[in-house]
């Protein structure tokens, strides 16, 4: 046992700059600043299946790394707003998008969305308008320009994809401290109408542009035109 310590030791002390390298990289990333692959659907068009998203932790706290835990505190989410976050209902690390702030009453009849009484109104696009290369290979989904509250978004919606109790919402208070999240692919996203109302204290940070994206569906090619795009 000795011996294996001494052989050992010297080891990891010349590898003492790699160590040291990658703590300082986990901590950047669970605290700073971090790049996020996204494996399904519930944020189309905006984020494709594929993306490596961008996102800033900063934007809205500086937390202890690795924990939930608050240090400092100076904006909150709006609306419109890409964010993750860990899932109140299993913990799994989610992408939505901000919907609802503390205290909005927010409803979703028939995929049309209200908050505060006000509706949201839509503009319907075509997929080569949302950048759907070759394409659409569904052509039942449709695609929306949603816009309300001075945030301005894009939509799927896919009227076969769920029932109509699914896709509602009623009306309903975003309590404080919380808040509610929809994924855009507004038909296929486990989103609040599922997990619930999320707490600001799990948000992580604000989702900003795609780093890269690669085409799981086409042997992994890259979507260059995607590449440092901005998520509105």
């Amino acid at each position: 046992m000795t011996g294996w310590r001494t052989r050992i030791a010297p080891t990891l002390w010349e590898w003492r700059g790699v160590w040291l390298f990658i703590a300082i990289m986990l901590v950047f990333r669970s605290a700073i600043a971090d790049w996020n692959q996204v494996p399904s659907g519930s944020m189309i068009p905006s984020i494709l299946v594929g993306d490596r998203i961008l996102v800033d932790k900063l934007a809205y706290s500086l937390r202890i790394p690795f924990t939930l835990q608050r240090l400092a505190h100076w904006a909150e989410p709006a609306h419109g707003d890409v964010v993750t976050f860990v899932s109140p209902l299993d913990d799994r690390l989610l992408v939505k998008r901000v919907i609802g702030l503390p205290g909005d009453l927010v409803a979703l009849q028939g995929n049309a969305l209200s908050i505060n009484g006000k509706l949201a109104t839509y503009r319907e696009l075509t997929a080569a308008e949302v950048g759907i290369e070759g394409g659409d290979p569904h052509p039942s989904q449709r695609y929306f320009q949603e816009s309300i509250l001075g945030a301005n978004h894009l939509i799927m919606l896919h009227p076969e994809g769920r029932s109509t109790s699914d896709r509602n919402l009623p009306p309903s208070v975003v309590p404080q401290g919380h808040y509610l999240v929809l994924g855009d692919n507004r038909d296929n996203s486990e989103d609040s109408r599922a997990i619930g109302f999320v707490d600001a204290k799990r948000i992580l940070g604000r989702a900003t542009a795609v780093a890269f994206s690669l085409d799981y569906e086409d042997f992994y090619k890259p979507r260059p035109q995607r590449f440092m795009a901005e998520l509105d």
